[in-house]
């Protein structure tokens, strides 16, 4: 079972508010602490307590240090705290998932104090809460089978917030980079509603933005901040089973959801979409597609779209910028309905050659033999495509529809 998480972000989000929320989904607090040993980073312990925000029942997570007045933490760089997780014991997923927040955490630092990625020391976000915060993030991702994220607009809050190098407005330098791309809106409650470190977790992590989605959710959590506010300060997160096909009972369609992504492109060399297109399937793409459309002074355009699980959007967009001139891509999830699909073999006076057959209530609507194994063929034996592709569609149709003895 895989599950997808949505985050509810209207009291913003910070780490302890997400650790939080996953513990209150489900996360056992002492498996948790049995992971973070992993770290071998000592000179903490974990509480979490249920704690009610104006009226709202949620977890308080929180990391306390044995020695508040230790300042080492402070000159932890990147790459120590790199070094730390991955010295540790910890599954590779989990140390990739912490890795991959803590460096856009760094990429986000360097750029606000214009400095090269490798000299950036973290000051807040480095000490051993933060570090705790975002391992913790990543071991209950992993423990929660959370394969896919969606994420509400970041309420990030107004006024100013006081830090090691000064007064700054909100939001925080680093949280304005982080979030840079992404929904965000602010209203006239005060305070920092989004950290950092809650904007590196969601950015690093959330494959899409918006809406709750349409779909089935099993558990919701509540993790709650420090404060207390007009409004529960609280970060919501809804849990529940990623959306996979499944064949109805009587043997009718297959239904589900996916994501499309879309992108219109007018200024890129036409030679370049046969490759894009074919890493994108071989990326975990569904489809890809090309669509000829006419863009602002009448210029003609094409608009790549791809359908995708869920949890292809990130990687699948990130392709689509490595490989084509676009600068944003658009995501939204739809609904599918299809027929069920086997793949049989059959025998050919040219080989073995793959047929797909779908049915709806047990009738054979549709055989399509396989075109790669029909080309092979064709240039194995020296007889054209079309004669083959009908000699394994003779031979599907044949058994399919001979009557079992």
């Amino acid at each position: 079972m895989t599950n997808r998480l949505y985050l509810d972000c209207f009291a913003g989000i910070s780490g302890d508010m997400f650790v939080g929320a996953l513990i209150d989904l489900g996360l056992p607090l002492v498996e948790l602490e049995t992971e973070l040993a992993k770290l071998n980073l000592p000179g903490y312990h974990l509480s979490a307590a249920q704690v009610s925000k104006r009226g709202l029942q949620a977890t308080q997570f929180a990391v306390h240090l044995e020695d508040a007045t230790s300042h080492d933490q402070v000159h932890r760089g990147l790459s120590g705290i790199l070094a730390i997780i991955e010295a540790s014991t910890l599954s590779d997923a989990v140390k990739l998932t912490a890795t991959r927040i803590f460096t856009r955490l760094g990429e986000a630092e360097a750029a606000v104090h214009g400095i090269p990625i490798d000299q950036v020391h973290f000051h807040e976000v480095g000490a051993v809460d933060a570090i705790i915060d975002i391992v913790s993030a990543a071991i209950g991702i992993e423990r929660l089978h959370i394969t896919s994220i969606i994420c509400s607009p970041l309420h990030l809050g107004s006024g100013m917030v006081s830090m090691s190098h000064g007064t700054y407005p909100i939001p925080a330098p680093a949280t304005a980079r982080l979030v840079l791309g992404v929904p965000v809106y602010a209203t006239e409650a005060r305070g920092e509603l989004t950290t950092p470190t809650g904007a590196a977790i969601a950015t690093a992590l959330a494959q899409a933005w918006g809406p709750m989605p349409a779909g089935v959710f099993e558990r919701v959590g509540h993790g709650a901040g420090n404060k207390d506010r007009v409004f529960p300060n609280v970060l919501r997160a809804l849990l529940g089973p990623v959306p996979v096909q499944a064949a109805a009972r009587n043997g009718g369609t297959l239904s589900g959801t996916a994501t499309v992504i879309e992108a219109n492109i007018d200024d890129m060399n036409p030679q370049h979409y046969e490759p894009l297109a074919a890493h994108l399937l071989a990326a975990g793409a569904l489809d890809v597609a090309l669509l000829p459309i006419q863009m602002k002074k009448q210029r003609p355009a094409v608009q790549l779209q791809i359908i995708c699980d869920a949890d292809k959007v990130a990687e699948l967009a990130e392709i689509v910028f490595r490989e084509s001139s676009t600068i944003g891509v658009r995501t939204h999830e739809v609904s599918r309905i299809m027929l069920p699909r086997t793949m049989y073999t059959v025998a050919t006076p040219y080989g073995d050659i793959r047929v797909k057959l779908a049915r709806l209530n047990g009738e054979l609507l549709n055989a399509m033999p396989e075109y790669e194994d029909c080309r092979a063929r064709a240039e194995q034996s020296g007889v054209s495509i079309k004669l083959i592709t009908a000699a394994a569609l003779t031979a599907a149709l044949s058994a399919a529809l001979t009557p079992a003895p």
